[in-house]
C-alpha cells in the first residue's frame, strides 16, 4: 500500500483527487493540506466524499507532512508551487505537480506569459506528464508536470498527424469551451450564476496561458516550431470541455484514411476512445471520467481536416490523469482506479 498526500485539498481538482483515490485499492490518503479548512475532516467540506474518505484536513509546510507519504499531488496555483515542490522532492518523495510551473522547459517563455519563476533548476528534470505521448519518461520519473486541461484536449486530437506529417503547421486553430469548474472554486465575478447561466463568451482571446504549452508540445511531435491561434470560451456548464482544431492538409487524404490514423495511433491506450466515422463526441459522453474521445472530418472543399475532441476537464484533465501518472510513476496498473465509465445523463 502507498501512502499519497494532497497539498491544495480543497479546489475542485483536489476534491476530484479524493474521490478518485478512495476507489483506489493500492493507496491511502494519508495527507490533505487547507489553510482554510484546518482541523476539519475533508468529507465534512465536501460531503459527497462522507463514509470512503478519512483524512482530516491540515495547515501544515509540505516539509512538516513529507514523512506522512510516498507521492504528494500539490493541486496548487501556479508560483505557489515553485515555492513547495523543492521541499517535497528533497525529503524523497515523488510529485505530480498539477499548477503550470514546470510545464514549461523555457523559463524564459515561462516568465514571458506568467511570472519569475523561483526553482528554475528542476525545469529540466520535470516531465511532461501526458502519459500517450511521455509514458517511459513518466514511469521512471520523480516529478512530473500534470498537463493543462485544454493542451490535453489538443495534444490528443492532433498528435497523430503531427507524427504522420500530413498536416501544415502554419495556419493551426484551436476553438476550446470549457466548463466555468476550469476557473476553479473561488469567488469571481466572471464565473458567478447570473454571470454564467445562458451565456456564452470568449474569454483572453490570443493571449491565454495554455498556448505556449500547446505549442510546446506540438513542437516536440512536429520536430520543428509550432505556432497555433487559441480562442477558449466559458460555456454554462459545471465542467467538460470541447476542441475543435482546424488543420490545412497538405497532401489529399481521405476521412477514412484520416481517422484510421487515429484509431491506430490510440489502439492500445485505455483513455482515448475514436468515434465511429460520421460521429462527434460530446462532452456528456465523458463527464466523470477519465476519457478522451475524438472525432474527425475531411472538408474537402477547403482542404482541411477538422478534429473535435472532449475531456471531463477535472478528470482527464487535472486530477484523473494526475492519477494516471501517479500509476506509471508507481508501479500500478495505469488504469487503476480510473475504470469507471462516464456518468450519463
Amino acid at each position: 500500500m502507498k501512502r499519497v498526500g494532497i497539498i491544495g485539498a480543497s479546489g475542485y481538482t483536489g476534491v476530484e483527487l479524493a474521490r478518485l483515490l478512495a476507489g483506489h485499492p493500492g493507496v491511502e490518503l494519508t495527507v490533505a493540506t487547507s489553510r482554510q479548512y484546518a482541523g476539519r475532516p475533508l468529507a465534512e467540506v465536501y460531503p459527497s466524499l462522507a463514509g470512503r474518505v478519512q483524512v482530516v484536513c491540515e495547515d501544515a509546510r509540505p516539509e512538516a507532512v513529507a514523512h506522512k507519504a510516498d507521492l504528494f499531488f500539490t493541486a496548487v496555483p501556479h508560483q505557489t508551487a515553485m515555492s513547495i515542490v523543492p521541499g517535497l522532492l528533497d525529503a524523497g518523495c515523488k510529485v505530480v505537480d498539477l499548477s503550470a510551473d514546470f510545464r514549461l522547459a523555457d523559463a524564459a517563455i515561462y516568465e514571458e506569459w506568467y511570472q519569475p519563476h523561483g526553482a528554475r533548476q528542476y525545469l529540466g528534470e520535470a516531465v511532461y506528464g501526458l502519459p500517450e505521448i511521455h509514458r517511459q519518461s513518466i514511469s521512471r520519473a520523480r516529478l512530473v508536470a500534470n498537463p493543462g486541461c485544454y493542451p490535453t484536449s489538443v495534444i490528443l486530437a492532433l498528435a497523430p498527424l503531427l507524427r504522420a506529417g500530413v498536416v501544415r503547421t502554419e495556419t493551426l486553430v484551436v476553438d476550446s469551451k470549457s466548463g466555468a469548474s476550469g476557473a476553479g472554486r473561488g469567488a469571481q465575478t466572471d464565473t458567478l450564476f447570473c454571470e454564467v447561466n445562458e451565456g456564452f463568451k470568449a474569454y483572453k482571446v490570443g493571449e491565454h496561458r495554455h498556448t505556449p504549452e500547446i505549442e510546446q508540445e506540438l513542437g516536440r511531435l512536429h520536430g520543428a516550431p509550432v505556432t497555433i491561434t487559441f480562442t477558449p470560451h466559458l460555456v454554462p456548464m459545471s465542467r467538460g470541455i470541447l476542441s475543435t482544431v482546424y488543420a490545412s492538409l497538405n497532401q489529399e487524404i481521405s476521412r477514412s484514411s484520416v481517422h484510421d490514423l487515429l484509431t491506430a495511433a490510440y489502439a492500445t491506450e485505455p483513455f482515448v476512445r475514436v468515434r465511429p466515422l460520421g460521429t462527434y463526441p460530446a462532452v456528456q459522453w465523458v463527464r466523470g471520467s477519465n476519457f478522451c474521445d475524438l472525432g474527425v472530418q475531411v472538408d474537402k472543399r477547403t482542404g482541411r481536416v477538422v478534429l473535435v475532441s472532449v475531456i471531463d476537464n477535472l478528470v482527464k484533465g487535472a486530477a484523473g490523469q494526475a492519477i494516471q501518472n501517479m500509476n506509471l510513476m508507481l508501479g500500478f496498473s495505469e488504469e487503476e482506479g480510473l475504470r469507471a465509465l462516464p456518468v450519463f445523463p
